[in-house]
């Protein structure tokens, strides 16, 4: 039976592809207020300036490609049972070849009824070239679609699948995140304390003293590829 790992992996992983970073110290996104495209305020104030937003990202999205962190992760599926938790909404490590992937945030790539949040679409079935959402584009049940995306104020659904995973590792590691956006921060204290826990980032975050902890101050993919040599 094989060994199991668990990734969490923030913004530091995607930046590496070209992908903007969600939120930068202004607390801006591209230019926008995040509260103005990414809470359902925003939605409900001025939805063609969100869904527009999205339609931007998800065409950025489909102009970068999987870098050698999210190959490294997907290696990993070799020896072990791997299950990555991540904080960002792209695809980036489903294309790498990762096989089971916890998306906390949501994905750029689907879209949801905002009538019954569990009418799921991929948004090629909206759009052939996979990126655009307008104004009348509506579910089954004549509701207007919204991006699915866990926006500012909205519940994590997915919060207690990774904790329960995380709860079940072997090993846990964190590549490319603050750990200050919850409830995804809080995951780590789920770790067992007799379990190898690595922290990988260019700019490490500030995690609280904890048996076998390893601090990897690189950017994702030399610490990635670090990661993998040593446990392969």
């Amino acid at each position: 039976m094989k060994r199991k790992i668990v990734v969490l992996t923030g913004a530091g992983i995607s930046a590496e592809s070209g992908i903007a970073t969600f939120r930068d110290a202004n607390g801006l996104w591209e230019g926008h207020d995040v509260m103005d495209v990414a809470s359902p305020e925003g939605w409900r104030r001025n939805p063609k300036l969100v869904l527009e937003f999205y339609n931007q990202r998800r065409k950025q999205a489909l102009t970068v490609a999987p870098n050698a962190a999210h190959y490294g992760l997907a290696k990993l599926e070799e020896k072990y049972d791997v299950t990555i938790v991540t904080q960002n909404v792209d695809d980036l490590h489903e294309r790498a070849g990762s096989t089971n992937v916890v998306h906390l945030h949501g994905e750029l790539s689907k879209v949801r009824s905002t009538a019954d949040p569990k009418l799921v679409y991929d948004i090629r079935e909206i759009d052939p070239d996979g990126w655009e959402l307008v104004l009348g584009d509506q579910c089954p049940k004549g509701s207007q679609l919204r991006p699915h995306i866990v926006w500012f104020g909205e519940a994590v659904p997915l919060i207690e699948t990774a904790a329960e995973e995380v709860g079940l590792a072997d090993i846990f590691v964190v590549v490319g995140t603050s750990l200050v956006v919850y409830p995804a921060a809080g995951l780590i204290d789920f770790v067992p304390d007799s379990v190898p826990k690595y922290v990988i980032d260019v700019k490490l975050p500030p995690v609280s003293p904890r048996p076998n902890l390893r601090l990897i101050e690189a950017k994702a993919s030399e610490g990635v590829a670090r990661l993998v040599e040593e446990l392969m």
